[in-house]
């Protein structure tokens, strides 16, 4: 058995986002997998969780730490940041009472794997080379300053596109030095594995897709689904979620409603913009609190991720494909998904295919099951959450014995 200490910028539990899903799960794997886990992350203002309510036996497995911080943007903070050579992307999560926390658990504690939970918490790197000789991992959720590049070729001609553009070449500076510094790489895509590659990583590097507890997925409760319904759900406090639907709604939906007028669109997630609750489109309803996500999956038939901007993967649709759902998604998407076209899943990269590939799978019954019968198989033999992290703990056993 080996020690390793996960370090991330977000409490994991619960696990009700992309990214805390990420976390969340991996920390369970390993300690499925027999690894004595140490968790610490920061509990944001933006997205907190209190520390009692998560399970008693998960928080003693992980030793489980949390510690709070508002890491909240702001128009001063984002003004008085042009005045240093940090990204502000980056430096709202460096703060001495972690710093502080985290030097406690690496002098009271011998770790043979350091794995930092994505790009922010890479501000850290330099106190843990001070306090430990462990192995350093990046767990690269996304290829950072590549979500930005695309966000940024979205955004009209504008001071905010300007202002973008300087944070996002601070971000890709602060990026190569982090790859730099660690001694590893686990990237969620192949895609993000080559293109670290393309930036001159060297080291080893693994990719790890995000893995679940698929069986918990099939469990059927007891609500009807929905007929007619095609949702949208994310995190709506994320650009590229924003952009996804508001595309789907401009570019797609009156051709979808107008061929199926008794379609149901959902527009579901937390943090939905105010502007959302304004929509006069028919048959559009905008939910923003999903208490209950697998209701959520189960009550409504078809899913659609109309992605444009965004890196890594998007573990809303490994958990739609868990759940026997039929999706519609772009190429981006789906990146860093195994996916076979018209299988199991539908891609589509304009709006006229995206609107005929919904259209198709609420008119033709057969299709649509079909393609959810294939997405649940898929699910089973790609994404099984133990599977998936015993084969990144023999990576690490591989990287200590290098």
């Amino acid at each position: 058995m080996f020690k390793i200490l996960q370090i991330a910028n977000k409490a994991p539990y619960p696990a009700n986002d992309g990214s805390s899903i990420a976390i969340y799960n991996m920390a369970k794997g390993f300690i499925e997998n027999k690894v004595d886990l140490h968790l610490i992350s920061i509990n944001t203002k933006k997205h907190f969780k209190p520390d009692g309510d998560v399970p008693k036996k998960f928080a003693e497995e992980s030793h489980y730490t949390t510690v709070y911080r508002n890491t909240n943007t702001s128009t001063f903070g984002a003004i008085l940041n042009l005045f240093t050579s940090n990204s502000y992307f980056v430096s709202r999560f460096y703060f001495n009472a972690f710093e502080k926390k985290l030097i406690e658990l690496l002098k009271s504690n011998s770790f043979d794997i350091i794995q930092i939970e994505g790009l922010f918490m890479g501000v850290y790197i330099d106190t843990i080379k001070k306090h430990s000789t462990a192995k350093i991992v990046l767990r690269a959720h996304n290829i950072e300053h590549n979500i930005w590049k695309r966000h940024i070729a979205h955004e009209k001609m504008s001071v905010k596109k300007l202002y973008l553009g300087i944070q996002n070449t601070r971000l890709k500076k602060f990026e190569m030095k982090v790859i730099s510094k660690v001694d590893a790489i686990v990237p969620i895509t192949r895609t993000d594995e080559a293109e670290f590659k393309n930036m001159g990583f060297v080291k080893p590097i693994y990719t790890c897709i995000t893995g679940v507890d698929v069986q918990s997925y099939l469990t059927k409760g007891d609500l009807v689904e929905k007929a007619k319904t095609i949702f949208y759900f994310g995190s709506m406090d994320w650009l590229p979620n924003q952009e996804a639907a508001n595309w789907f709604l401009d570019n797609c939906w009156d051709k979808v409603h107008k061929a199926v007028p008794e379609a149901k669109l959902i527009i579901a997630g937390r943090g939905m913009p105010l502007e959302f609750f304004h929509i006069t489109r028919p048959n559009v309803l905008i939910i923003e609190n999903v208490e209950d996500g697998k209701a959520f999956f189960q009550q409504h038939q078809i899913m659609i991720v109309p992605l444009w901007s965004g890196s890594g993967l998007r573990i809303k649709i490994i958990e739609g494909m868990a759940y026997g759902k039929a999706i519609v998604s772009t190429s981006i998407g789906a990146e860093g998904i195994n996916y076979t076209n018209k299988k199991n899943i539908l891609i589509a990269d304009n709006a006229t295919d995206f609107s005929n590939a919904v259209i198709k799978l609420l008119e033709n019954q057969m299709v649509r099951k079909e393609i959810e019968k294939n997405a649940t198989e898929f699910a089973k033999s790609e994404f099984d959450n133990f599977k998936v992290t015993s084969k990144l703990v023999e990576f690490y056993n591989q990287l200590l014995n290098a």
